[in-house]
């Protein structure tokens, strides 16, 4: 079972964020990495396992509320748990930092110029056991280290995005996402996704493309605009296939490669046939 966080006295001074729906399997690995921490803050959306009871033996506080968004579920965490610390770690339940990481934090923190709003991070996915470094398309950077007054979160199709007040800058060391729950829970959730980026790509279609993103050497920019892309292009699925497997080197984590190429092929493919059929006014 995960430990109490230790005192403050080692110095990090961060509050994380932990958001969870029934995710007994997954918090274990990720509590247990933030012994550091003095204050870890819990927002769930009712789950019905043995979350809360694993949250409060690790000392976290526990909140609940209804979940409408990833972004608004951020927002109302930042605007309602009175973080104690200005940097705040956001994670999900299937993410853990990394003792490299947690030292980052000590060292570069402390003394943060006061233009940064936020800090972004590597993040490596795990599946079945191992780095799927090349069909994850890593490195992946997202947002997670932030200042609690600089930062609003937005719903953005399944997903969100953040606005940030001030630079934001990089991290040198990586986030792990690794799943557990197996491939029929991956397929139930992009299920739920895919309906999310359907309406949002269909809301999107009349807005200026952003074709200068595609060159940005900001890494969350071009990711937009590759996404949309991506969305404009014929054979999606299989375009994005040949992307992940053969251009960025997927094939290189063998058939587990193979595999989750595969799996986010057809993730693509459900999104296409959930906009056609809204286009076609039938309810998702």
């Amino acid at each position: 079972m995960s430990q109490a966080p230790e005192p403050a006295a080692k110095g990090v001074p961060v509050s994380v964020m932990v958001f969870t729906l029934n995710e007994a399997i997954h918090l274990p690995a990720c509590l247990g990495a933030l012994g550091w921490c003095d204050d870890i803050i819990v927002v769930d959306s009712f789950s019905t396992d043995a979350s809360e009871s694993l949250c409060r033996a690790a000392g976290a506080r526990w909140f609940q509320h209804a979940f409408t968004g990833f972004g608004d579920q951020r927002n109302w965490a930042l605007d309602h748990t009175e973080p104690k610390h200005e940097w705040i770690l956001i994670l999900d339940a299937d993410e853990r930092v990394t003792p490299d990481l947690v030292e980052e934090f000590r060292t570069r923190l402390p003394g943060a110029d006061t233009g940064l709003g936020a800090f972004r991070v590597r993040r490596r996915f795990h599946f079945w056991g191992r780095w799927l470094r090349h069909a994850s398309l890593y490195p992946t950077w997202v947002v997670r280290l932030v200042r609690s007054d600089r930062v609003r979160y937005v719903n953005r199709g399944h997903a969100e995005t953040q606005e940030v007040q001030g630079r934001i800058g990089d991290l040198d060391y990586d986030l792990i996402d690794e799943n557990l729950k197996g491939v029929d829970e991956w397929f139930e959730r992009q299920n739920r996704y895919s309906a999310k980026e359907a309406e949002y790509e269909l809301a999107q279609q009349a807005a200026p493309f952003d074709w200068a993103g595609l060159l940005s050497a900001d890494g969350l920019r071009r990711r937009a605009s590759l996404k949309r892309a991506v969305a404009r292009l014929p054979f999606r699925p299989a375009c994005y296939f040949l992307y992940s497997y053969v251009l960025r080197g997927g094939f290189l984590d063998g058939r587990d490669g193979f595999v989750f190429c595969m799996m986010r092929a057809m993730y693509q493919r459900m999104v296409v046939v959930k906009k056609y059929d809204l286009r076609r006014g039938r309810p998702l």
